[in-house]
């Protein structure tokens, strides 16, 4: 149980990894969302658009690179929220 834990938990170095400095895409997600909130209009939706993408590529780069199973699982589910959100 202990060695399932360590893997899903730790990194390569066996530090407990659960939060990271944000990345460039979430960066960028971030201040777009941020946009889109106090912009109106055309202007509003193509901000909302461009941070669903910036945070698309974030969510694919920690699957796909992720440093522990916590993480990856992290990028599959909101890969599932953002694929979930465009058949509502």
């Amino acid at each position: 149980m202990i060695a399932l834990l360590d893997k899903i938990f730790r990194d390569q170095s066996g530090r407990i990894v659960l939060w990271q400095w944000p990345s460039i895409p979430l960066i960028c997600w971030g201040l777009l969302k941020v946009a889109a909130l106090v912009s109106g209009g055309h202007l509003q939706s193509a901000f909302s658009s461009a941070s669903t993408a910036f945070l698309f590529v974030w969510a694919y780069l920690e699957l796909a690179q992720g440093v522990n199973y916590f993480r990856r699982a992290l990028g599959a589910i909101v890969l599932l929220a953002i694929g979930i959100s465009f058949f509502r």
